[in-house]
């Protein structure tokens, strides 16, 4: 008996490298990134509030250039 296990292809999923993973595998790491992501916005909606700033309102653009300042903090943030 190997110590490998065979998984049918319902059980897996191609990577973007074109190895098979197990699907649970990437099924956690899927979680796991909503789970940052969710965060990450809600950091920002904190940070821009603080700022008097209403992320929901906000423009795709309005955000990214509220981020961009956020990034470089050697030029004042736009109001």
């Amino acid at each position: 008996m190997s110590g490998t296990t065979e998984l049918t292809t319902d059980q897996e999923v191609l990577s973007e490298d074109k190895q098979l993973i197990p699907r649970d595998t990437t099924d956690q790491k899927d979680a796991e990134r909503k789970a940052l992501r969710d965060y990450a916005e809600a950091q920002l909606r904190k940070l821009s509030a603080s700022r008097g700033l209403d992320w929901d309102k906000m423009t795709d653009e309005e955000r990214i250039d509220f981020v961009d300042d956020l990034i470089h903090e050697d030029r004042a943030c736009k109001r």
